[in-house]
């Protein structure tokens, strides 16, 4: 083989290798659009966009409620249990199943076997504040958007109505318009019937004329 024909076949196995790379930058730039592009569209979708909403308004809620919980309706449970049960808050309401006393006489708690009432009944607290506040919102969001659909489709309504009209009213402007025409129209032949007519009773008196004119 000659030197030219190896510098022939190197430079075809040079292009060759830039036409692979390029094929390989290419198809990792379509990959890399195409990840970015479906990163967008899940990140611009409707739901997605809610969902984070739910999720920033969940959190405000949930601090909402655990304020209402701590700082209103415990101290007033607390103040009823004291009054009736004698204790001093829910933390400390127990039925001991064992109990464990130091030696000073106070109960062990991490020794000891008991159902923790306090807890439970500040669970049910904690659900029921949920619930009737997501109850008031959902019922004021429900009522917002019925109401909302109801002026929408109202406007819709009207829109229609008003569309309907006018194409009524322009039915009606281009039929008065073609009944004029047709008037003028008959107007205008029964004109030039009438000249015709009268055309034709003065040449017919003429000719009478003529005639009469002759025979004298």
């Amino acid at each position: 083989m000659s030197r030219e024909d190896e510098a022939v076949l190197a430079e075809r196995i040079a292009e060759g290798e830039k036409r692979v790379k390029k094929a390989k930058r290419e198809k990792r730039k379509k990959q890399a659009e195409s990840f970015w592009g479906d990163f967008k569209k899940f990140i611009t979708r409707g739901n997605v966009v809610d969902m984070a909403i739910g999720v920033i308004v969940a959190s405000a809620f949930t601090a909402i409620v655990t304020a209402l919980s701590n700082q209103i309706i415990k101290p007033i449970v607390n103040w009823i249990l004291a009054l009736i049960l004698g204790q001093n808050s829910l933390s400390e309401v127990y039925t001991f199943l064992k109990r464990v006393t130091l030696e000073d006489g106070t109960v062990d708690l991490v020794n000891s076997i008991y159902i923790d009432w306090g807890a439970f009944i500040n669970a049910i607290l904690n659900f029921l504040i949920i619930a009737m506040c997501l109850f008031i919102i959902l019922r004021v969001a429900t009522k917002a958007h019925k109401k909302f659909t109801e002026t929408v489709n109202a406007a819709k309504l009207a829109e229609e109505k008003a569309e309907a009209e006018r194409k009524e009213a322009e039915e009606k402007a281009a039929a008065a318009e073609k009944a004029a025409a047709e008037a003028q129209a008959a107007a205008e032949r029964a004109e030039t019937e009438r000249q015709f007519y009268e055309n034709v009773r003065r040449q017919t008196e003429l000719l009478e004329k003529i005639a009469a004119a002759q025979n004298k």
